[in-house]
């Protein structure tokens, strides 16, 4: 049954805290992302660090009443242990903790049980297979098949409709007074007059208006599953590990390319796509390009990156470059730059960009400066991580088989 209040506006946004792939990075921690709803806050995935990255974020370490797991590797749940046990050195009782999690999630929290020992607030693990809805009144949280060749879900938030306009006009020509009468109708109900009238909803509100959809795949490789839970969402944060080069390797460990990505997004008809779980061989900027090219709403958020979601007539998603870094510091307060020497000409502000976010990946402050009388830039490093900066563009060009992409 449909709850007969809705709220007249909620914001909604998710807080990127991990979008690496398998390994921390000096700029990205593995994968966690915290959605926003209102008072709401449930966590996607708890990678080793997360509740740090909270801690360094706007947000901070807020008493997290759901945490949500798309599939059970150690990049996706290594948190996990360490941000229970500090929920119980604080002394928390109340409230308690869902856990949420594929086949074997059970499992895994009994193998976990000798590092947790007794916590003193009630822990609660739920078993979610594609198809399972948690229903949450004016939304539900839906999970769905995705294809990483261990046991996984999706997660699709969906908002109920809203009722449509309030119309003063209409209301004050059949005599609904303002007060009470006027907030029961615009929350979907019929009202009684007093003198005996029954005044219906639809006879002063406007066209229903749709609610929100953001679809959450974590790992997995294109699946046709994860158009059908995704369509026409207002959001579709998806894996997007490799990048066209890389193809065969996304085949064989069941992860998806930017472009791989885009087509689902694509087919989805999604209004706004944001890859993340970036390979570290990868700056980010390049997968952004291939991703673009089939579907040009593409973003690659950065850790402490938020995407706001509005409702549809307030606009489309949009991306806010450090919207939950905190205030008072940058993400990762890089020290203070000593003397600039170059280490790198670039041909073209793509490519200097580029470099500058590889360089900012292996945890080196890099500036731009055009060259004299010629077109490029040269890249700029502190004197004393000159070395370190030669090594890391070095390796750009180097096969990396000491990275597992699990």
């Amino acid at each position: 049954m449909r709850p007969s209040i809705h709220s007249s506006g909620v914001d909604l946004d998710l807080v990127f805290l991990g979008t690496s792939a398998s390994v921390p990075t000096a700029r990205r921690a593995p994968a966690a992302i915290l959605l926003r709803r209102g008072g709401e806050r449930l966590l996607f995935d708890c990678a080793e660090g997360t509740q740090r990255q909270l801690q360094r974020s706007a947000v901070g370490l807020p008493e997290i009443e759901e945490i949500f797991l798309t599939h059970l590797h150690a990049d996706h749940v290594l948190g996990l242990p360490g941000m229970l046990k500090t929920f119980a050195l604080r002394g928390r009782e109340q409230p308690g903790l869902t856990v949420y999690g594929p086949r074997g999630v059970r499992d895994l929290f009994g193998n976990l049980k000798p590092f947790l020992g007794r916590l003193p607030y009630a822990l609660t693990i739920v078993d979610m297979a594609p198809g399972d809805v948690l229903e949450r009144g004016e939304y539900t949280i839906e999970a769905f098949a995705v294809d990483h060749g261990v046991s996984a879900v999706g997660y699709a938030l969906v908002e109920e409709e809203r009722p449509g306009r309030f119309d003063v006009a209409a209301a004050d020509a059949l005599g609904v007074p303002p007060g009470p009468e006027r907030g029961i109708l615009q929350g979907g109900d019929p009202v009684t007059l007093t003198d005996g009238r029954v005044i219906t909803a639809d006879a002063v509100l406007g066209r229903a208006r749709a609610g929100r959809k953001i679809a959450l795949t974590g790992d997995t490789a294109p699946v046709p599953s994860v158009i059908e839970a995704a369509y026409q969402a207002d959001l579709l944060v998806h894996e997007a590990t490799f990048g066209n080069e890389d193809k065969e390797r996304a085949r064989e460990t069941l992860h998806a390319t930017a472009a791989e990505a885009a087509q689902v997004a694509k087919l989805a008809e999604v209004k706004l796509l944001a890859i993340t779980h970036v390979s570290p061989r990868y700056s980010g900027g390049e997968l952004v390009r291939e991703a673009r090219a089939i579907f040009p709403e593409t973003v690659a958020p950065r850790d402490f990156d938020t995407i706001e979601v509005p409702y549809a007539e307030r606009g489309g998603p949009v991306l806010v470059k450090r919207g939950g870094a905190a205030p008072d510091r940058t993400a990762y307060a890089p020290r203070a730059m000593s003397r600039l020497v170059q280490v790198a000409t670039a041909g073209d502000v793509t490519e200097a960009e580029e470099l500058q976010e590889l360089l900012r990946n292996a945890g080196i402050e890099a500036e731009l400066e055009p060259v004299e009388n010629e077109d490029g830039l040269n890249v700029m490093v502190p004197e004393g991580e000159f070395e370190a900066a030669q090594d890391a563009i070095e390796a750009l060009s180097e096969p990396d088989d000491i990275i597992s992409e699990q």
